[in-house]
């Protein structure tokens, strides 16, 4: 979990708009609108997803290996979860 809050607050932000986002597919599904406009929106939640993963990310090897008060044996610990995760996001 992000240590700073405004870093907390930013991606807890992105959560609650793409619970919007997938709010929105379903009441499309029920509603019974154009496939064209639901694939479009599951490209928008995916492309919010991505950039959720980004900025977690990026937070996370800031606050683990950048500004973290760890050791080089830890830190290359982390780094080696952190290239497994990205193996198997990328997959």
């Amino acid at each position: 979990m992000p240590k700073q809050v405004e870093d907390k607050k930013r991606i807890l932000l992105r959560i609650k708009k793409m619970k919007g986002q997938m709010q929105a597919i379903e009441n499309a599904l029920e509603g019974d609108m154009p496939c064209a406009s639901i694939l479009q929106q599951i490209c928008a939640i995916r492309g919010a997803m991505n950039g959720l993963m980004t900025e977690l990310l990026e937070i996370h090897l800031k606050d683990t290996l950048v500004s973290g008060d760890s050791t080089e044996s830890e830190r290359n610990e982390e780094l080696i979860e952190v290239s497994r995760i990205l193996k198997s996001y990328l997959k």
